[in-house]
């Protein structure tokens, strides 16, 4: 499945692009864990290394990580970049579950 068939599913797809070398990002990642858990199925989470898939990060404007962007349907329909709390994110997602 390539990025273009991954954001089309019917239920929402979060990206998280991140790097390597960003404390937030690291932060970010046990909470995103955690998200997964408590959604399961209902939402997809999709982390992009904005280092080795510069093409993508650069295609969507993203300047800062993280920044997470939610897609349902193919269409993006929320954006943050920083980071998110664990409680904000599963609230943003179920909202469009």
């Amino acid at each position: 499945m390539n990025f273009k068939e991954i954001i089309q599913q019917d239920k929402p797809v979060l990206v998280d692009f991140f790097a390597e070398w960003c404390g937030p990002c690291q932060t970010m990642s046990p909470i995103l864990k955690e998200v997964k858990d408590v959604l399961a199925d209902k939402v997809a989470i999709l982390k992009i290394d904005v280092d080795k898939n510069q093409a993508i990060a650069t295609k969507f404007q993203v300047r800062g990580v993280p920044t997470f962007v939610l897609y349902k349907k193919g269409q993006q329909v929320w954006r943050q970049s920083g980071m998110v709390s664990k409680k904000d994110l599963i609230s943003i997602l179920e909202k469009f579950s």
